[in-house]
């Protein structure tokens, strides 16, 4: 289907279970910035600095397909949130998220904000967590789950409001249960005040069965496209 003039174009997700071990690690390095590389020895441990390393890396390799610049000669930089931009291309919007064996980026371009976070699927909420993050009608939609969906649902309430925490570029610098969720016709919708805001874009995407993957968009151009790629690393040496 062909896009209008005045509709942005659609949201590039990548999603890459990414290989761990040391080959793949030292290659993925050569993509990355000095800073970069400097910032990858300060993990204390291997998963951390893994995940790091990789995340960069799918970053890199899908923001030089947008830019058509090579990987290494992109240059980075944060905001005062530290939120990353890429120099020269202000108006190329993307978020990176890593989580135990998965890296997710969402690349778009004419989106006022986007944010995306993945979550392991498994990952244990205890009760007293629940309030520090959930919406009393949250909660409430919590404990009518069926008996067993209760804690993805839950890790899924999570990954969206951390979505759109990223958007903003404030992360967890503001309380969780400032942004409320309802669903309508399977697709979860941010609430204010009881009503929905209209401008604020959420998907729950489909990826590995191990995690769960939100992504946030805010855009006055009504339901964003989205294109969902699993990432191969085509810069593999063959065999």
């Amino acid at each position: 289907m062909q896009q209008s003039d005045d509709q942005p174009a659609a949201i590039d997700v990548a999603l890459w279970r990414y290989p761990q071990n040391e080959g793949d690690e030292k290659r993925w390095m050569r993509s990355l910035s000095s800073n970069e590389r400097e910032r990858a020895t300060t993990y204390r441990f291997e998963r951390d600095r893994t995940s790091f390393i990789a995340g960069r890396y799918l970053l890199r390799q899908r923001l030089g397909v947008h830019t058509q610049t090579p990987p290494d000669k992109l240059v980075l930089v944060s905001d005062a949130y530290g939120k990353l931009k890429v120099a020269g291309h202000d108006g190329l919007q993307f978020s990176l998220s890593n989580a135990d064996g998965l890296v997710a980026v969402a690349i778009a371009s004419g989106y006022e904000r986007i944010g995306i976070d993945c979550e392991r699927a498994d990952a244990e909420i205890e009760a007293a967590a629940l309030g520090s993050y959930c919406s009393p009608d949250e909660r409430r939609w919590l404990d009518h789950m069926p008996a067993g969906e209760g804690p993805r649902a839950a890790v899924a309430l999570w990954t969206l409001k951390e979505s759109h925490l990223k958007a903003l570029g404030v992360g967890l610098r503001e309380d969780p249960r400032s942004v409320a969720f309802s669903w309508q016709d399977g697709i979860p919708v941010m609430v204010q005040s009881g009503e929905p805001d209209r401008q604020w874009h959420y998907r729950l995407i489909e990826g590995s069965g191990q995690h769960v993957v939100a992504l946030a968009v805010r855009s006055q151009s009504g339901s964003p496209g989205i294109h969902v790629l699993t990432f191969q690393d085509d810069s593999m040496p063959s065999e």
